[in-house]
């Protein structure tokens, strides 16, 4: 199998394991609101251990899936006015948070590959009357957005899916204006994962199989150009509640790893949130916009 055949069954794999989600059929890195392996107690209690306060529940809770491994909102120092693209939006749960810190003024693009998640988040969208959020479809590998025109990125536990994630912080950083910055949260390795757990499937759509070495993601930012990579966040991810799921069980029994290995894999798997600029903006107080 040649690297763009299986680039392809890699997104093939993570779009259909997404639209399960979408369709509270499956689970992904949390259950489903609708997900009968935990439901919405689950999905909030995911949420407040990566980061979320109960007001961000309550603004956006019904299109949190459970779905993230920390909270780039809140991180992204998002102001009145500006325009913020969210890559792997899902349901939209941090489209609508950052919808509320840029105001009327400012715009929320979501971008997805899952039809069904966009659908999911449109309809949310159109009941709560959010009408600075829009979702278009595409791959954060290929953006569907102009050179130079949002103002921040956020992302949350979708990069570590993406086959080429140097090709995704080169079209962030084509998207971002100069000055411009990303704040990411996302699943990084401190040792390589055993090849049964790269292999699976499962694994991958449940945000582990797909992760790579902390150095290696750090690197792959600062070769796209950006500048000031600094990890704002380090912690171990919660990885007891990834497989409370049978479709997730990717740690020990699931693929017959030794209680011992199971453990130092599950050691190795941190959540961590980085933030970093593009070159090229204003760095005095003088409004050289």
């Amino acid at each position: 199998m040649n690297d763009a055949h299986k680039d392809e069954e890699t997104r093939r794999a993570v779009r259909e394991g997404y639209s399960r989600i979408a369709e509270g059929q499956g689970s992904c890195c949390g259950p489903s609101q609708a997900n009968p392996c935990g439901g919405p107690s689950l999905a909030e209690d995911i949420s407040k251990v990566v980061g979320y306060a109960d007001e961000d529940l309550q603004t956006a809770g019904e299109a949190n899936l459970g779905l993230g491994c920390g909270n780039p909102v809140a991180l992204a120092s998002l102001a009145e006015g500006e325009t913020v693209l969210d890559l792997g939006s899902g349901a939209g749960f941090d489209c609508f948070l950052a919808a509320r810190r840029v105001g009327e003024t400012g715009h929320v693009i979501g971008v997805d590959m899952t039809p069904s998640m966009l659908d999911r988040a449109r309809e949310i969208a159109r009941g709560a009357g959010y009408r600075n959020v829009e979702f278009r479809l595409g791959e954060i590998e290929h953006l569907p957005v102009a050179d130079a025109s949002v103002d921040a990125i956020i992302s949350n536990c979708v990069i570590n899916l993406a086959p080429d994630k140097g090709q995704v912080f080169r079209e962030a950083f084509r998207a971002l204006k100069p000055g411009g910055r990303i704040m990411v949260s996302d699943i990084v390795l401190e040792k390589d994962l055993p090849d049964a757990v790269r292999s699976s499937v499962a694994a991958l759509v449940a945000c582990v199989a797909g992760a790579i070495r902390k150095e290696d993601y750090l690197g792959a930012m600062r070769d796209a150009g950006f500048e000031r990579v600094e990890i704002i966040e380090e912690k171990s991810y919660p990885v007891e509640m990834v497989t409370s799921d049978p479709e997730g069980r990717i740690i020990g029994e699931g693929l017959s790893i030794p209680a011992q290995e199971s453990a130092e894999m599950a050691a190795a798997i941190k959540s961590v949130s980085v933030h970093a600029v593009r070159p090229g903006g204003c760095t005095c107080d003088c409004g050289c916009d």
